[in-house]
């Protein structure tokens, strides 16, 4: 065959073999991408936490520039074949990490993702225009090539974003008579959102925003297509992972009230501090306390509400005007004489001109119990009255994957696989310990997102649940270590401890341990694919 000719075939099929990875490999890593809320900190995170993807990359590029190299250089064949070879086996290792697989949370290809496979395919043009072998350069540099065309991307996306914002800040302005109340915290957010739209709808018109929608844009994006005419009150959950987060949010919707459900250490990891925890979850209240300065109206006018029961909010008491709420004595709204039995939780609520009424409900915990009280606690300062809510309150239902409990037989699912922190883990173990007389299991990764603490948390993870299970099943290896040394460190029996690869395998197992017997089992948290 003549040399030309075969260089020829050769180009072509290395185009082919390098486009197919890299298309891939970019439907991975936009994935990523798209997890990390586009976020470059996440997103590089992803990176950091997976080494050995990354280092064949880097061992793929190496083998693919002494291929490209050799040849140029007219070096002898072995050389040539040598680097070859080794270019095919990371290649092939590649091709096979990149193989898509059943994903926890889909890749979405929304109008953002569409724009950013544009610019992926105008610089991928460019180079091969430039050379036709620089495919194996953008397939070696491929996870740093996502964030070079997102950087690319970014100013535009931010002129587009801030016309959703503007659209929602008008649609907002000419909403006259609306009330917004906003909230946010560390845990318990989402519950206590479901459960004041509930309450609140029993006087009011309210929207809420839907599922776990508290990003600013996932808020403006509810504002713009679903705010009606008719709403009275706009229910807002807000959520931060950075320092001012909150503020951002605040900016765009400008909150009539606000209700701080907890502050904790949920998200140290990108806040690196407490105190910034603490400031960027205050920043709902400044925009409420701000909001009734700017008006001149009287005191009052503007609510602000806490949650007493939380210690950190305790020792970090910035507003003397909020409204606390929670189960300890000195809450203006108390919930006393928690009772669980087979049929749920009663408790009696006082509230701060003396009035008390007793409520029921079907959800069990006494997390549950405070969640329910913030909500009492502002649909009653609304005007709604406690005789209303507490048909309301009958009618709360489970938040999806919020400690949600589900019976299948002889087995009760305790689904708290939506997000973990130590606060929320520590109320999730106290709930599965009122399950007496039957096979108690934890199935959970571990906590994420806490920085350098993140081992010491996942240790007193396992210590407290020693105390409560009767087995543990671990999945994945980041945290399984620490949580089982915490565990074996508390007395736990060693061989009660399974570690698992993936939660399929974790559910099989599950199901197989004290077949036949009544138990209940308590999924905690349940990581995202970039958390893999």
């Amino acid at each position: 065959m003549h040399p030309s000719l075969l260089h020829i075939i050769e180009d072509i099929a290395i185009l082919i073999c390098g486009i197919a990875l890299f298309v891939m490999g970019l439907r991975y890593y936009t994935h990523m991408l798209q997890l990390s809320s586009y976020q470059f900190q996440g997103y590089f995170r992803v990176l950091r936490s997976s080494a050995r993807t990354m280092a064949l990359h880097v061992l793929f590029l190496l083998a693919y520039c002494g291929f490209v190299a050799a040849q140029y250089r007219g070096m002898r064949a072995p050389f040539v074949w040598a680097f070859l070879a080794l270019a095919v086996i990371f290649y092939v290792s590649l091709f096979a990490a990149y193989i898509p697989r059943k994903a926890k949370k889909k890749f979405v290809i929304t109008d953002r993702i569409k724009r950013l496979f544009v610019t992926y395919t105008v610089i991928t043009v460019i180079c091969l225009l430039i050379n036709i072998k620089s495919i194996g350069l953008l397939v070696g540099l491929l996870p740093l090539f996502v964030a070079f065309a997102a950087l690319i991307n970014k100013p535009v996306e931010g002129r587009i974003n801030q016309y959703f914002i503007d659209d929602a800040k008008r649609i907002l302005r000419e909403h006259e008579g609306l009330r917004i109340i906003g909230i946010t915290g560390s845990y318990g957010k989402t519950s206590v959102k479901y459960y004041l739209t509930t309450l609140l709808s029993e006087g009011y018109r309210v929207l809420m925003t839907p599922e776990s929608y508290n990003t600013p844009m996932g808020i403006v994006r509810t504002i713009r297509e679903h705010m009606q005419p008719t709403h009275e009150i706009f229910v807002c959950e807000m959520g931060a992972r950075h320092l001012h987060d909150i503020k951002e949010i605040t900016d765009i919707v400008h909150p009539d009230d606000g209700i701080v459900t907890s502050i904790g250490y949920q998200h140290l990891e990108t806040f690196h501090s407490l105190d910034n925890i603490i400031s960027t979850k205050y920043e709902l209240l400044d925009a409420v306390d701000e909001k009734e300065k700017a008006e001149g109206k009287e005191p009052g006018r503007h609510l602000k509400f806490v949650n007493g029961d939380n210690e950190i909010i305790q020792k970090n008491m910035k507003y003397t005007d909020a409204i606390t709420y929670g189960t300890s004595e000195g809450c203006a709204y108390r919930a006393s004489d928690i009772r669980v039995g087979n049929s749920g939780t009663t408790f009696t609520v006082t509230a701060p001109d003396g009035e008390s009424a007793e409520f029921g409900t079907r959800l069990v915990g006494r997390h549950n119990v405070e969640n329910i009280v913030g909500a009492i606690a502002c649909a009653h300062s609304l005007g709604v009255p406690m005789s209303k809510l507490r048909m309301a309150v009958k009618r709360l239902q489970s938040v999806p994957h919020r400690l949600e409990l589900n019976r299948h037989g002889n087995v009760s699912i305790l689904d708290d696989a939506y997000n973990s922190n130590p606060a929320g883990a520590k109320v999730a173990l106290d709930t599965l310990a009122l399950f007496d007389g039957q096979v108690r299991i934890l199935v959970t990764p571990g906590m994420v997102e806490l920085g350098a603490k993140e081992d010491e948390y996942n240790g007193k993870f396992g210590e407290q649940a020693a105390g409560v299970c009767d087995y543990m099943i671990l999945v994945g290896e980041k945290n399984s270590e620490s949580i089982k040394r915490g565990a074996v460190k508390a007395g736990f029996d060693e061989n009660r401890i399974f570690v698992k690869n993936t939660l399929s395998e974790a559910t099989a197992l599950m199901y197989e341990l004290e077949s036949g017997r009544d138990k209940v089992i308590l999924l905690e948290n349940d990581l995202p694919d970039n958390y893999r």
